[in-house]
């Protein structure tokens, strides 16, 4: 399957999908709290995509390659769960974090974006985790530019958070994005500079990576879909959406409450 270099058309509409899956991000920002369980973010998510936004949220009974229906309309992802948890019936804690990912389609396109939340009190060693994670992020982000490699993107998340002492997912990665949910390339979250693809204007893909406090290796629960760390140690993620801009990029999954970028030291 080839890249898709998106067109003006394409652009203004990814934009607009991109807008309105942060705002979802915005909107249940204040019901993550102790007590609170995932299956109810995931009601309130769905009610205000379908309801206020008319958008379709993807990942409802989405089923790459024939599989398990995704169940939910949000991926809620707690504690050491990396990837694809499944909303349920189990009060968040205080002290937990948890992310929140969400995908919206919009006149036929899609936006991608999850952030990391805290619930109630988190301690410091929680708190860090997210934070670097979320740098790693923009290390990734600030690679972006035509003429850049991919690889480039990986070195720069991969630096960054094996100097603070984490590792890297490497079986999950950023992927393009537009009328698919899929699309090509992947973007991976570990590498070497100056290798892979080569970054075009007109490209949109999903930098996300998912930083882990113990190993990077990672187990499938029973239900096909959610990911844990093998040791059980913690898991953050962050994710944006990135449109290759003529001169470097433009971030798609923006809104009121987005969290502004890192100051790096």
């Amino acid at each position: 399957m080839s890249i898709v270099i998106k067109n003006e058309q394409d652009i203004e509409k990814m934009r607009v999908a991109g807008r309105l899956a942060a705002e979802v991000l915005d909107y249940i920002t204040p019901f993550v709290k102790p007590g609170v369980t995932t299956e109810e973010i995931d009601r309130l998510c769905h009610e205000y995509m379908v309801n206020v936004q008319g958008t379709i949220p993807a990942p409802l009974n989405y089923a790459p390659d024939g599989g398990t229906p995704y169940p939910k309309s949000v991926c809620t992802s707690v504690g050491p769960v990396i990837c694809h948890g499944i909303p349920n019936d189990k009060p968040l804690k205080n002290g937990e974090i948890v992310n929140i990912d969400v995908t919206v389609i919009k006149d036929g396109y899609h936006g991608d974006s999850s952030r990391m939340y805290y619930v109630g009190e988190v301690g410091e060693h929680a708190r860090r985790l997210c934070r670097v994670t979320y740098e790693c992020m923009w290390k990734g982000i600030e690679k972006v530019k035509p003429g850049a490699r991919l690889g480039d993107i990986g070195y720069a998340i991969q630096q960054h958070a094996e100097k603070a002492g984490y590792s890297v997912v490497h079986e999950f990665c950023g992927h393009g994005i537009g009328q698919k949910f899929h699309e090509e390339p992947q973007v991976l979250h570990y590498g070497r500079p100056g290798t892979g693809v080569e970054i075009q204007a007109g490209m949109i893909f999903t930098i996300e990576p998912m930083i882990n406090q113990g190993k990077r290796h990672l187990r499938m629960l029973a239900d096909g879909w959610t990911v844990v760390t093998k040791d059980r140690s913690l898991s953050a993620q962050w994710e944006h959406t990135i449109l290759v801009t003529d001169t470097g990029y433009e971030i798609l999954t923006t809104s009121e409450g987005t969290p502004p970028k890192p100051v790096f030291k």
